[in-house]
């Protein structure tokens, strides 16, 4: 079942009706700290417009990781991950968009979510 914005926790934030730390809001965006961020400095990067994943309109997507690449610039990172999901067998737990701005740093010890400790690379010769 697709959220909508009556139950939806980012439409709640969004609207004021739920509590978030804010880190930056925009006209068509909000950027926020998960409630569990990994490291720190690890930021949500949401729409305001409900949509439910990446591909569920491109244009909105595409103009949130405007503003993840302007945060990202902005908090000066050079080294980040920038993550989004769709659906609950890619990790997706929250049906609207949302982009994890992830900075990183040599030896932070965070596996990116599709590492699996295998090697299916052929040993080359």
């Amino acid at each position: 079942m697709t959220a909508t914005p009556t139950d939806c926790p980012f439409c709640e934030i969004n609207t004021g009706r739920a509590p978030a730390t804010f880190v930056h809001e925009w006209t068509n965006a909000i950027a926020i700290v998960p409630l569990s961020p990994v490291v720190d400095g690890h930021t949500l990067v949401i729409p305001k417009t409900h949509v439910t994943d990446f591909a569920d309109d491109p244009d909105i997507t595409a103009a949130t990781a405007y503003r993840a690449a302007q945060l990202c610039r902005d908090m000066g990172l050079v080294h980040a991950n920038l993550i989004t999901s769709r659906g609950v067998h890619a990790t997706q737990s929250v049906r609207h968009l949302h982009l994890h701005l992830v900075p990183r740093a040599e030896d932070d010890g965070l596996a990116l979510p599709w590492y699996s400790g295998k090697h299916n690379r052929k040993a080359s010769t």
